[in-house]
């Protein structure tokens, strides 16, 4: 149990907590986690780190992911999961807010809330997921100003930066622009919306860096898993919105259900039992804690 009592209090910064578990190498799995709940299951399933998606927030909200939500909701999502798991964060920044002194807000209002690495993107406002048409990007000069403004606000935080050059610009554009944020600061590189085990592999030979892979359905990447990215170079690996997704599916069946038939019982063995939801929350460790902070204050 860590959820703001205490126990999270004598863990390392966040930051360093992800560059331990990069350390020991391998690939860094990390699900994407969008509530606190699920945070929770991710871990209990095993997971050391997790990752908040940009469209998983903006879809929790109703919302397209077209860069709407601000810091503060962000922030407002990186506490619940990151305190409810007592698990690493990597967070997706989008393009930073605004400019270098906005991405500045942004790594302190991150690292505050509790997140352990970010990654930016090189796309203009509105911005689009990574796997659709016709993106637009920024100029290499003024997203290596936002990694390098990264860099100066950072205590602890790992930067990432994601280059969505390979559409438009080709590998040897994504690769180039991988380079030129390096040298700006970042820790590690993110080329997204990558087609095909080749594009990987040679991405992977060319860049001296810790590389993120994303592993998101109905987009343009084929499915790999851990080990195959792992094989093709790959640091580190996402499934950014797959927890979404399976959850919304069932509460879409569930509302349908209810409108059909008047009653969700027959969806009963589909549904997490009240047991099972105490136990993925601490229900009864929160309980006892209480009890025992009620005892040691008693006249």
């Amino acid at each position: 149990m860590t959820y703001l009592i205490g126990a999270d209090a004598q863990q390392a910064p966040a930051g360093e907590r992800f560059r331990s578990l990069l350390a020991q190498g391998g690939i860094l799995a990390m699900p994407g986690a969008h509530n606190g709940l699920a945070a929770c299951q991710a871990r209990d399933a095993g997971f050391e780190a997790l990752y908040l998606s940009g469209a998983a927030m903006s879809a929790g909200m109703g919302l397209p992911d077209l860069g709407l939500i601000t810091i503060e909701d962000v922030c407002f999502h990186i506490r619940q999961v990151a305190r409810a798991s007592g698990l690493p964060v990597l967070v997706d920044g989008d393009t930073g807010y605004g400019e270098a002194l906005n991405v500045m807000h942004m790594v302190r209002s991150f690292e505050d809330a509790g997140a352990g690495a970010v990654h930016l993107e090189d796309q203009r406002l509105p911005k689009k997921c990574g796997h659709l048409n016709d993106k637009r990007l920024v100029s290499v000069e003024e997203m290596a100003a936002k990694i390098a403004a990264a860099r100066r606000a950072r205590r602890h935080l790992y930067i990432i930066a994601r280059t969505d050059a390979a559409a438009s610009e080709g590998l040897d554009g994504a690769v180039a622009r991988a380079r030129a944020y390096l040298a700006a600061g970042a820790d590690a590189i993110f080329p997204e919306a990558l087609t095909t085990a080749d594009m990987f592999r040679a991405f992977a030979s060319r860049i001296d860096a810790p590389l993120l892979a994303n592993m998101t359905e109905f987009g343009r990447t084929p499915f790999f898993t851990c080990e195959e990215f792992a094989s093709l170079g790959y640091a580190m690996m996402i499934w950014p919105v797959s927890s979404l997704r399976v959850a919304a599916k069932a509460q879409q069946e569930l509302y349908a259900t209810l409108q059909a038939q008047g009653s969700a019982e027959s969806l009963l063995g589909r549904m997490q039992t009240c047991a099972e939801l105490y136990e993925a929350v601490g229900y009864h460790e929160f309980e006892a804690l209480d009890d025992s902070i009620a005892r040691s204050v008693a006249p």
